[in-house]
């Protein structure tokens, strides 16, 4: 799966349009969030199975599991405490679906990442 030619923008506006969406358990929650960013960034819907772990859920997406400290804007890691994925959104900073809306961490402390596209 490759990145569309206008991913940049696209994830601007997918951003843009979650940054005040507050969490919901159903409809909107870190694993919505992430499947938009992919979608806006390759422009296809990856199709992921539940499993008991957000890592093995991510996991069976099939993106190639890179260090979190080479994760670029655009890919998917994983944050501990709470389990939580993000999106890779600038200059190593993540961003996180939270209460508030999105919340941003450095992407070098997440556990774990996921290269997309």
């Amino acid at each position: 799966m490759n990145r569309v030619p206008d991913w940049p923008s696209r994830l601007s506006v997918t951003l843009r349009e979650a940054e005040r969406r507050p969490f919901d358990d159903i409809r909107w929650n870190c694993g919505r969030f992430v499947l938009a960013c992919i979608e806006a960034c390759t422009g296809i819907k990856p199709v992921w199975r539940s499993l008991p772990t957000l890592e093995q859920t991510a996991d069976s997406a099939g993106f190639q599991r890179i260090p979190a400290a080479f994760a670029a804007t655009g890919d998917v890691v994983l944050a501990r405490d709470p389990d939580r994925l993000g999106v890779v959104v600038m200059a190593g900073e993540a961003a996180f679906v939270s209460m508030r809306g999105l919340i941003r961490i450095p992407a070098a402390s997440c556990a774990t990442a996921w290269r997309i596209g």
